[in-house]
């Protein structure tokens, strides 16, 4: 009897001192469990709204009150595909110069590298020969691009050359190129574009190209060493099956309005509450150019005031995609907002709202009921209400 109750007094005392250190340290997803945090992610918390930043800028590198305005915002960001290019000369020459003035002003901070899985982008010194004018001279990287079965000329998208996947000498080499261009720039991982390796194109090679897909980003995983991030785009596909299990990060891109139907929201929710349970950080990311407002008045959104139009419009919709993220957010769920990729489509705005204290998530959300359309979710200091079909919301600051 008197060990039991050592034993018991014992428990009691080691669960009372754990307790606390266990709220400090560890986050909880919205089903009760425990996010399994790995060393080299980024610093993950709840004080602000957890932002995640890509943008780029063909001319030039950032200015140092840009990376400071960014820097302020967030600790996580990816360098897009053509960022310095005319000024360096080089993609890869970009991003090296501003992970180093990131890292310079916020040690800390976690820089993803930018390259594409399936389209042939030539901005880095890597890929300068996938061009027209340049790629019959270089037919040992022409071997390494999709031919059209019946014209037997190059598969492309306004020249932009596509990569097949198929060809296991391709993924050796881009996977040794991926991790150069880490490597090179500094860069603490990297992001994968296009997950689809063109299957629509070989549907009847469609499993193989899911199967080659895999292997390859598991190969730059592995290349890329332990400390390193690899997030890719929409990997949570059924098309990226194979994609998904090797990968540390994951984004819902949501390119159009489609994505944003009240169905694939609440999709969403439930795939950022497996990805949370798996280990891997999200990226709830909502462009405007694809709000069904931008959609019908495309003409309006066109020209030489698209970018204020769009500003505009983000401002206007802000709150509702904002509440969309809320009630769906776990523990490395980051939310993106803005329009496009470039420098301009919003990286450089200030939205208030985003900045407002917000403390940990009280519990998961809920839905009104099983038929509606209506879900709440509680915080430290805001109650966030959305209704998905109407696409009306209300976020209450405490």
């Amino acid at each position: 009897m008197k060990k039991s109750i050592l034993v018991f007094t014992y428990i009691f005392i080691i669960t009372l001192f754990c307790l606390p250190v266990l709220g400090q340290n560890t986050l909880i997803i919205s089903d009760g469990s425990y996010f399994e945090n790995k060393h080299f992610y980024p610093k993950f918390n709840w004080k602000t709204t957890p932002m995640y930043y890509m943008f780029g800028d063909s001319n030039r590198v950032l200015t140092p009150q840009e990376i400071e305005h960014i820097a302020e915002r967030t600790n996580f960001i990816c360098i897009e595909k053509s960022h310095g290019l005319r000024q360096l000369g080089a993609a890869e020459l970009g991003a090296k110069h501003d992970v180093a003035a990131f890292k310079k002003v916020k040690p800390d901070i976690k820089v993803l590298f930018y390259f594409n899985s399936a389209y042939a982008w030539p901005f880095t010194s890597y890929n300068k020969a996938f061009t027209r004018e340049n790629i019959e001279e270089h037919p040992e990287l022409k071997k390494f691009l999709i031919i059209d079965s019946e014209t037997k000329e190059l598969e492309h998208r306004r020249n932009t050359f596509f990569f097949d996947v198929l060809n296991p000498e391709f993924r050796d080499w881009w996977v040794n190129t991926v991790a150069k261009g880490v490597e090179f720039s500094g860069a603490d991982g990297a992001f994968i574009d296009q997950m689809h390796g063109f299957a629509w194109l070989r549907k009847d090679k469609s499993k193989e190209v899911e199967q080659a897909m895999g292997d390859m980003m598991a190969a730059l995983k592995t290349k890329l060493g332990p400390n390193k991030i690899l997030l890719g785009n929409n990997a949570h596909d059924k098309i990226a099956q194979y994609v998904f299990p090797v990968i540390d990060a994951n984004m819902f891109e949501h390119y159009k309005n489609a994505l944003l139907s009240k169905e694939s929201l609440l999709k969403d929710w439930e795939n950022m509450l497996r990805i949370a349970k798996a280990g891997k950080i999200s990226i709830f990311r909502i462009g405007v150019e694809s709000d069904s407002k931008a959609q019908e008045e495309k003409d309006y959104y066109r020209g030489r005031l698209r970018n204020k139009r769009l500003a505009e419009l983000s401002k206007e919709k802000l709150e509702y995609y904002h509440a969309c993220y809320l009630i769906g957010a776990q523990p490395y769920s980051y939310f993106q907002y803005g329009w496009g990729w470039q420098l301009a489509h919003g990286s450089l705005l200030d939205y208030p709202e985003l900045q407002k204290p917000l403390g940990s998530p009280k519990g998961a959300y809920t839905r009104t009921s099983p038929n509606a359309w209506e879900f709440t979710r509680e915080y430290e200091h805001a109650k966030v209400w959305v209704n998905t079909e109407t696409r009306e919301s209300k976020i209450n600051w405490k």
